[in-house]
């Protein structure tokens, strides 16, 4: 079959061609609705494609960005990157959205990928692995926002939390509720992840205005499969925390299947916070009390952020970094 061109469509709409043009782009200012519907009758007729590569080339856009999240499991970033896809379709753009694990390789991979396929900007959730990589974007101009953490050294803005509120929160919610063996449980800090060394900070300094003992048993940021083992640990001091902040939704989970597995009871047997408003946390029973982020406003100000540096085509790095207020739910778990 023949491959129909927009020539094909202006001719039988007996239109121009930078008539159709004007069409395909949504640019009506001064089309007469008869002619908008006989171009769209005529494109529909004839089963047109616009050759979006070529389109691409002559705009120097392809109106598609890339969303590297650092680990899709998360509800955090689940969230956020539907709300990146609403507004960038708002916009007419394209999202393509991978998932690194928290490997810098995997994240390396994409970028390269991604920048091959001439995407217009990336928003990433760093691994902090590819100083280089990032380095190199802000020497090209390239746009790039950073979401939930920031890299040492790297001026790239970041959308984040304000996370040792959001530890002081719990730990505050905590204090008033009479609890004083108070420890927190986080996923692995050894690649100095953003949220999770400053939630364990936030701890830290809570802690100390409640004149509470900080004990070192009682903070734990180890790998999600460690988590189980962690507990049992702090379970066998002999004075064992009365109180588990949970560092993110990952967390929770394994502290949620600690709980289950040895038949403690929440709050009577150990209170629990968790950072991040699971879906769960409702209807969980007891009902999870936790920190929410608000997740749709960070995801909306990350694609604002990128698609004016897109638009505006900024020069070298760059903004601030943008901080966001967490709120305590209270419910029964503690």
């Amino acid at each position: 079959m023949k491959n129909i061109t927009i020539s094909d469509v202006a001719e039988r709409a007996k239109v121009s061609r930078s008539t159709v043009s004007q069409y395909l782009n949504q640019r009506y200012d001064y089309m007469g609705e008869k002619t908008k519907l006989r171009i769209e009758e005529v494109i529909e007729e004839l089963g047109y494609q616009p050759n979006i590569v070529a389109r691409s080339l002559k705009q120097k856009s392809t109106k598609t960005i890339g969303v590297i999240v650092a680990n899709i499991l998360h509800n955090f970033s689940t969230e956020v990157s539907r709300s990146i896809e609403d507004v960038c379709n708002d916009y007419d753009f394209h999202t393509i959205i991978c998932n690194a694990d928290d490997e810098p390789k995997k994240e390396k991979r994409y970028i390269e990928m991604l920048r091959a396929k001439q995407v217009d900007g990336l928003i990433i959730f760093p691994t902090g692995g590819n100083k280089d990589l990032y380095q190199k974007m802000i020497d090209e101009n390239y746009p790039v926002v950073f979401v939930d953490r920031s890299v040492d050294g790297i001026p790239i803005s970041s959308i984040m939390l304000d996370n040792e509120k959001a530890s002081t929160l719990a730990i505050d919610h905590f204090a008033s509720s009479g609890y004083k063996r108070i420890g927190i449980v986080t996923t692995s800090i050894l690649q100095s992840v953003t949220p999770r060394v400053e939630r364990v900070e936030g701890y830290r300094k809570a802690m100390e205005a409640h004149g509470l003992q900080v004990n070192e048993d009682y903070i734990k940021s180890v790998n999600i499969g460690e988590i189980q083992e962690a507990l049992s640990e702090m379970a066998t001091l002999p004075n064992p925390p009365d109180a588990i902040l949970a560092g993110n939704d990952l967390a929770l989970i394994e502290i949620l299947k600690f709980v289950k597995k040895h038949k403690l009871k929440m709050p009577t047997d150990i209170a629990v916070i968790g950072i991040d408003d699971v879906s769960f946390a409702s209807f969980y029973s007891p009902t999870i009390t936790t920190i929410a982020q608000p997740t749709f406003k960070m995801g909306k100000k990350a694609a604002e952020v990128l698609l004016s540096k897109i638009q505006k085509e900024e020069s070298k790095d760059d903004g601030p970094d943008y901080r966001f207020e967490p709120e305590l739910v209270c419910r029964d778990s503690v």
